[in-house]
């Protein structure tokens, strides 16, 4: 390689992000990073910042940004730190950059990676909410600039490992009959339905399998982040929802499937660990060491497989009708879920009533087109002002 990649890393505090960072250590022949970003955690993305010596830095508000200046020249740094969204897009477009890790959590992760896509970076999306809201758009945006959009939730990862190289040809020109999604299922799969009113936040936190920040693995425990799942594989893959399945596997081995009309079916497994994703698609279309064990079938010794429970999982029903509704649906979907997680885990709501909130923003708001990213925020602020509606009425 003639010079090393620039990578910028918008969510570096994270769990992905630090994933991103830990293999890019890996391989400091290839990749130098360019900048961080970081929301609450700025002791952490000082570290960072000491360990990985970005060229610029990116924090929400002035007063943490005057902070971490003067704690960056203290540590002998010549990093310079940026402010709020219209920093994040900076780092996120710079004609020096070549490839940016997408993995600020939900919507505040729109525009920044809709404007390195603008630019015709190579992707790593984590943020799957951006192509939820906004899909259509967000997909637009991919084919005119050029960009390379690598998908790292490790199911969709999967998928893509398992499509034909000419996929963007349709499911159908290319021999595919249907993507098999899989879930773990999360913490509570096997739990009694009477005592899902009583789990803690931390019960929800606790995945089984993946080590994932709080809003992420409640989504998890619901099954909503399966149901956004969904929503982007449609758009990463050209699916409907109808040739999109969701299986549940406890063991996360098998990360997903695709089923050929001659009957084959392709799987990419692995152990449950962020590095391989990311690794693939930072290094695509080639290889490189992720860090990662490799697999031991021996040990793992069965795979089990079964269909989730949409009583138990009414997130995931209501994400499945979202996609079918398409236009602002996703968005209102997505919005809504991010109000009522933050609810639940500021211990003001019950785990059911994640859904319940969700279920009444959908049947109150009706579905518009949405031809523009404005339309987009609209339909998101308007969920978010009725779920907290709902919040209020019930003295939340």
């Amino acid at each position: 390689m003639s010079r090393s990649q620039q990578i910028t890393v918008l969510g570096a505090t994270g769990s992905i992000g630090l994933s991103t960072l830990d293999v890019i250590a890996r391989h400091p022949d290839r990749y130098q990073v360019f900048a961080l970003s970081g929301f609450t955690r700025l002791s952490e993305l000082l570290a960072l910042c000491v360990r990985h010596v970005p060229r610029f830095a990116v924090v929400p508000e002035v007063a943490a940004a005057r902070t971490l200046q003067d704690d960056l020249r203290a540590a002998g740094l010549s990093t310079r730190v940026l402010v709020g969204e219209e920093g994040l897009c900076q780092v996120a477009s710079d004609p020096e950059v070549d490839t940016v890790m997408a993995a600020i959590v939900g919507a505040a992760g729109l525009r920044p990676t809709l404007a390195a896509v603008e630019a015709g970076k190579k992707i790593l999306l984590a943020n799957k909410e951006a192509l939820v809201m906004s899909g259509a758009l967000f997909m637009q945006a991919v084919r005119q600039s050029g960009s390379v959009l690598l998908p790292i939730d490790s199911e969709h990862n999967a998928i893509f490992q398992c499509m034909p190289l000419d996929y963007a040809r349709g499911l159908e020109a290319v021999g595919v009959r249907r993507i098999l999604l899989t879930a773990s299922g999360g913490p509570f799969r096997q739990t009694p339905m009477a005592e899902l009113a009583h789990v803690s936040p931390d019960q929800a936190c606790a995945h089984p399998n993946w080590s994932m920040g709080r809003k992420i693995s409640v989504d998890s425990a619901s099954m909503m982040n399966k149901g956004l799942e969904l929503i982007e594989a449609c758009w990463l893959f050209d699916a409907r929802p109808s040739q999109v399945e969701v299986v549940v596997h406890p063991q996360s081995v098998i990360h997903s499937l695709v089923d050929y009309v001659d009957g084959s079916v392709l799987a990419q497994l692995g152990n449950p660990d962020m590095r391989t994703p990311i690794a693939n698609a930072l290094a695509w279309p080639e290889r490189i060491d992720s860090g990662v064990a490799p697999l031991d079938l021996f040990a793992i010794a069965r795979l089990d497989f079964q269909a989730p429970d949409e009583e138990r999982f009414p997130c995931l029903r209501l994400a499945r009708q979202a996609a079918e509704a398409g236009n602002s649906a996703p968005a209102m979907l997505n919005a809504a879920n991010e109000v009522a997680v933050a609810a639940f885990l500021d211990e003001r709501v019950r785990y059911p009533e994640i859904a319940s909130i969700i279920e009444e923003v959908l049947n109150l708001e009706p579905v518009v087109a949405v031809g523009d990213l404005e339309a987009v925020f609209t339909a998101d602020a308007k969920a978010r002002l009725l779920a907290g509606q709902w919040l209020s009425r019930h003295g939340r």
